[in-house]
């Protein structure tokens, strides 16, 4: 049975991109911040539950908490980039695109001691209006990106994207590997963040269970806020980003710990390396 890819996006409750056209950039230091709490919780989660997992971490959080990126290196887990600030890529020309991941793996590098390989784009936004992101992050030494929803949603998807993982540009040795999809109703989603917290459970499990059967892992992700329901509240954000962002948050954490103790978790680059070698 195939070791699934446990991972988290470190980024804060005002970090969102359903709050990218409410609260402005400047503002964000004067927030409460509760990235490091919230993060330190998730640690704790984990080791009660005994696996390690990939914090793809924001530059702009490593800068303001460095000790707390340490701590999660010294836990064992991987520290990757979610780059700098949470910009969509595809907000970005190539050359932003280029310092954007430099500048926060500087600062990932310098909190965590350790070598960061691998990317997650902000709110998965490298698509079909990207073509040359890969193409970038193979230049810059990734050996893999988990940048890509093969969905159709409003804020992020690239629908026709392979569902499993492959490599993205021809002749090199970076691996992409989407975000798992569930189904429900008929509609596909992510297995993850916001879905997996709304949900029934069993959605998640059984994308989990599908992905296993195919011999393929499961790839999972979630945020440090959504464990926090005592997070303040945004009220003038649009309210389908209200219902998105505030939902069952309470009843995320116990969520989290039965899918945990349901199925086998390990380290995005782990699963990464098993797919370069499937994939050569």
């Amino acid at each position: 049975m195939p070791v699934n890819a446990l991972s988290v996006d470190v980024e804060d409750w005002f970090q969102v991109g359903a709050f990218e056209n409410t609260i402005a950039r400047s503002d964000w230091d004067g927030l409460d911040c509760r990235v490091e709490g919230n993060t330190d919780r998730v640690i704790d989660l984990f080791a009660r539950g005994g696996v390690k997992a990939t914090f793809f971490t924001l530059g702009w959080v490593a800068h303001r908490y460095p000790a707390l990126i340490r701590r999660i290196a010294e836990a064992g887990h991987e520290v990757a980039s979610h780059g700098w600030d949470h910009k969509r890529v595809f907000t970005l020309s190539p050359e932003d695109f280029r310092d954007d991941l430099a500048a926060a793996r500087v600062a990932l590098e310098d909190a965590s001691g350790t070598a960061v390989t691998g990317y997650r784009a902000p709110s998965f936004s490298i698509d079909t209006r990207t073509p040359w992101a890969h193409a970038i992050l193979a230049e810059e030494g990734y050996a893999y990106s988990s940048s890509v929803a093969p969905i159709r949603h409003d804020h992020y998807g690239w629908h026709d994207a392979p569902r499993g993982a492959f490599r993205p540009v021809a002749g090199e040795s970076l691996i992409e590997l989407p975000i798992t999809i569930a189904r429900v109703l008929g509609r596909e989603v992510t297995a993850g963040g916001g879905f997996f917290r709304m949900l029934p459970s069993r959605v998640t499990t059984d994308a989990v269970k599908r992905a296993n059967g195919g011999d393929a892992a499961a790839i999972f992700y979630f945020h440090p806020w959504e464990i926090d329901p005592a997070q303040p509240r945004v009220r003038n954000a649009p309210l389908k980003s209200r219902i998105r962002h505030y939902t069952r948050l309470g009843a995320m954490e116990g969520k989290l710990e039965r899918l945990i103790a349901g199925h086998a978790w390990g380290r995005v680059d782990a699963v990464a390396a098993r797919e370069a070698a499937r994939l050569a």
